[in-house]
């Protein structure tokens, strides 16, 4: 039988060499000996698809046991940096758990998740829980654009173990665990947590970079129910009392601002809200946010971005196939909502403005084509769908 090292395990499974030398350790590699301070690998072992938690106590129990450390709670996203200084500001990090995680933000936020899952996993299962809240969420993430479905379903329910052990623990612990519970529920457009609090309840005890970020998931909720201008109102406030410093929740906020504003149908004001996510963006390539959005952004970066930053405009979109494949294969079956995933990102992005009752007219106006081309793409939308009426759109667009 022929064997690897650890290294070249890791290589291949696209691992860190201490996650792999764990697993081995943990005996999740049928097959794998040791040899002094070495262990040989069998070439044909297969990767794990998990990683492993204690099975003589619950996910909740583990969770009640460690520490809160708020410094390594999503630092990166808690960072206010100017534009094109984000990677300098990682680097300049001691090293250690604070900087690991950022490096990991850094990663996922620019469109990187293989990385971003690889630098977080040896954190899944730490004591330091800031560090393993945020290695559970930017780890359900990744792996969703990733298509490990089984490693994000896994990571979002660590999120919510966190929060039913948050009850006898410190103020600071409930909010942290809520702040990440909710976010990844509410960007899944799933069903809130059971006992999760208000999410205006926890907001003060939140650091300005984290608050900002909660007040995002705080306005895309309210965009679910239906709420616009509520919802804008929410990011307008926001930026008003300083999230701009922020850069990654600043373009978040932003974007929900023009999921806002394009149901309310102000294109207008929905293109000064892009290009101002944008401008935070560019510099710092933190793309990812864009191709998450894409479906909820009326056709807004068809209409914005495509005709002047073409290049960047396909990297978005392949991450928007990417994110909203596994995105769909955790919400569909949760909520029963069958939303739409063999459209392209034109047809779906002219689907959803009609299902929202743009006439032809008015999409190709704002998406810059010619009305017979939008009809093009809504009658193949019809087709595909086995629908036959406009009107009907709607049961497969994002809400």
């Amino acid at each position: 039988m022929k064997y690897h090292t650890v290294r070249e395990t890791a290589k291949q499974w696209n691992l860190s060499d201490r996650t792999v030398q764990q697993f081995c350790i943990d005996g999740r590699i049928p097959g794998a000996q040791k040899f002094g301070r070495s262990w040989a690998i069998p070439a044909d072992a297969e990767k794990p698809q998990v990683p492993r938690i204690d099975r003589k106590r619950d996910a909740a129990q583990s969770f009640a046991t460690g520490m809160l450390d708020n410094a390594n709670l999503m630092p990166l996203m808690n960072t206010p940096f100017p534009p094109g200084r984000c990677f300098a500001s990682v680097e300049a990090m001691a090293p250690g758990p604070r900087r690991d995680i950022a490096l990991a933000e850094y990663h996922y936020f620019t469109g990187k998740p293989e990385a971003a899952a690889t630098e977080v996993e040896s954190y899944l299962t730490s004591a330091d829980m800031g560090a393993r809240l945020s290695a559970c969420l930017i780890y359900a993430y990744a792996n969703l654009s990733i298509g490990e479905i089984q490693c994000a379903k896994f990571a979002l329910k660590e999120l919510n173990a966190s929060l039913s052990a948050a009850g006898e623990q410190s103020a600071q612990f409930r909010t942290a665990s809520a702040f990440v519970a909710v976010a990844g529920a509410v960007l899944l457009h799933l069903p809130l947590p059971a006992g999760v609090p208000d999410i205006q309840s926890f907001l003060p005890l939140l650091h300005p970079g984290l608050r900002a970020f909660a007040l995002y998931v705080y306005a895309h909720y309210r965009y679910l129910q239906g709420d616009y201008a509520a919802s804008a109102g929410i990011v307008e406030g926001a930026l008003a009392m300083g999230a701009e410093a922020y850069p990654i929740p600043s373009i978040y906020l932003h974007l929900v601002a023009v999921m806002d504003c394009m149901s309310l149908k102000q294109a207008d004001r929905a293109r000064v809200h892009l290009l101002s996510a944008w401008d935070l963006a560019r510099p710092d390539d933190l793309i990812e946010g864009f191709g998450e959005h894409h479906g909820l952004l009326g056709g807004m970066l068809e209409a914005v971005i495509k005709p002047a930053w073409p290049e960047d405009f396909k990297r978005i979109i392949d991450i928007t196939y990417r994110f909203s494949a596994g995105w769909r294969r955790v919400h569909n079956p949760v909520t029963g909502h069958d939303v739409a995933d063999d459209l392209t990102t034109t047809e779906f992005a002219a689907s959803m403005l009609a299902a929202r009752g743009w006439t032809n007219q008015e999409i190709a106006d704002h998406m810059h084509i010619s009305p017979n081309t939008v009809k093009r793409y809504i009658s193949t939308a019809l087709e595909k769908l086995h629908i036959r009426h406009r009107q009907d759109l709607k049961q497969f667009m994002l809400r």
